[in-house]
């Protein structure tokens, strides 16, 4: 994804499969005759017969990283969040960070140790079991459908601001009407390919950060007195003290979500032992940096409730209060190319999450095939994409983005307590190329943290995702107990 990947690259697309298995050393099945050339390769890199071609640098994978997260954290939370915690939020996105990066460098141990794809669910499996592996691989996929619709959701109300914007009133929100149509289009245009909507992927990060940066610069001015009056300081706990503080945090939490993406490009990483570790803490770092100044130019704008009223949409409304509509509508083009990102990005990983785990046999063999004329996994985009659309039809955006968070925190916490299995257990085949400085007492408070989190969910949300990892487990004691994947790399 930097300027160094050949076009075809494309780290966002599942590695291919045959519709049939073929002897080994003897290339594809019949079936697959005319496949391209990059489909046999991706079958190659993924199943160990050959290596993955190292083309990402730091950039690129900073890239990967910083592409699926700047989103909501800066276009979508900000009224919620002040909402609930007050200027405090910023202290919410500060703690959501930190837990973020103690986990990023256990996962980069492992990554460098298994460079395959799937990410936190390949880690888990081969280094705690099926059962773990199954649970957290079904939530991984469910955990992204439901981060991708938190998205499009947060990409409609964004649409909608440029109705607003022009002077048209639609008869109804459309936030969720053009959510939905954009989750459709997303999806096919990810059935025919994804090289042209991977390709935007660097400019459009390179040009939110452009526009955050002298966005965010001018209004951390204006909050402190150069450029108008001093703004009067609002409280900065709200009343409820901390409590509100830690279930903000894990409310935005599903904004740290994308780190973990540079784990399953672990493969094309040049350089992993050094530049992995630097993409994911570096994406982690960056980010959050950006969230936290971002609530504190928020609420310096307008006064905490007030922001709350605008919704999804209330840095247009600070940008507006700074330099006007220029301003609005600078913050308008930003929130669309995050949100598409974050979204897009989202879209992709649930299949290639799909993939993954029908690889390994815990999900019917089907779902891994691909279109052989596009070189796509139609029926994992499929699975990923239905859900996703039928999800972001609810428009529950709180609903979405801390069920998201759920799965994925406990993909976390699993993924720290395999750190410390295979240091203990030391197998033969565990050969990291990077080791997490103070590996078990980073993973053990990692794991905790990520575990501590879920329980200042709301009550729903933790029901919800304690439903679907039930439901992932029934689904593993049902088809998939003689399946081994310990050990298995």
């Amino acid at each position: 994804m930097d300027d160094s990947e050949p076009p075809d690259a494309d780290p966002s697309l599942p590695p291919a499969a045959d519709d049939g298995p073929s002897p080994a050393g003897t290339g594809p099945s019949p079936a697959g005759v005319g496949e391209p050339e990059a489909v046999n390769a991706a079958v190659d890199a993924d199943t160990g017969e050959g290596e993955l071609e190292r083309t990402i640098g730091l950039v690129g994978g900073l890239a990967i990283g910083v592409g699926t997260m700047i989103g909501a954290g800066i276009f979508v939370f900000p009224g919620l969040a002040a909402e609930n915690a007050g200027p405090a939020a910023s202290l919410s996105f500060a703690i959501g960070a930190v837990v973020a990066l103690l986990v990023a460098l256990p996962a980069s141990e492992l990554a460098t140790a298994m460079p395959r794809s799937g990410g936190g669910y390949f880690f888990i499996s081969r280094g705690l079991g099926t059962g773990p592996g199954a649970i957290v691989g079904i939530g991984l996929w469910l955990g992204l459908v439901f981060a991708a619709a938190f998205y499009l959701v947060g990409l409609g109300s964004y649409a909608g601001q440029v109705f607003l914007e022009a002077g048209i009133t639609p008869p109804v929100d459309p936030a969720v009407p053009l959510g939905v149509a954009f989750g459709i289009g997303l999806t096919v245009l990810s059935l025919f390919g994804t090289e042209n909507t991977a390709s935007l992927q660097n400019g459009i990060v390179i040009t939110l950060l452009v526009i955050l940066t002298l966005f965010l610069s001018y209004g951390t001015l204006d909050a402190l007195g150069v450029f108008g009056v001093e703004s009067a300081p609002e409280r900065f706990f709200p009343p409820g003290g901390a409590l509100p503080v830690l279930q903000t945090a894990a409310l935005v939490f599903t904004s740290y979500l994308g780190f973990a993406q540079v784990a399953t490009v672990a493969g094309d990483i040049r350089e992993p032992s050094r530049n992995l570790p630097l993409a994911m803490v570096g994406s982690v770092l960056l980010v959050g940096v950006f969230y936290v100044v971002t609530i504190f130019v928020a609420t310096s704008a307008f006064g905490s409730a007030r922001l709350g009223e605008f919704g999804e949409t209330a840095m247009v409304e600070v940008a507006r209060s700074f330099v006007g509509l220029p301003g609005a509508l600078a913050i308008v083009v930003a929130g669309l190319l995050a949100t598409f990102s974050s979204a897009n990005a989202s879209i992709l990983s649930a299949s290639r999450a799909v993939y993954a785990v029908s690889r390994d046999e815990l999900i019917p063999e089907r779902a891994s095939r691909l279109n052989l004329a596009y070189g796509t996994p139609h029926v994992a985009l499929g699975l990923a994409g239905g859900p996703i659309v039928v999800l972001t039809a609810t428009g529950q955006v709180a609903l979405l983005a801390e069920v998201a968070s759920f799965l994925h925190l406990v993909m976390y916490g699993l993924i720290c307590v395999a750190l410390i299995r295979l240091r203990r257990e030391r197998p033969d085949w565990y050969a990291p190329a990077f080791r997490c400085p103070a590996g078990f007492a980073v993973a053990g408070v990692g794991g905790l943290a990520s575990f501590a989190l879920i329980a200042f969910m709301r009550p729903a949300s933790i029901g919800v995702g304690a439903a679907v990892m039930a439901a992932a487990y029934g689904w593993y004691r049902y088809y998939a107990t003689d399946v081994e994947l310990r050990g298995d790399f």
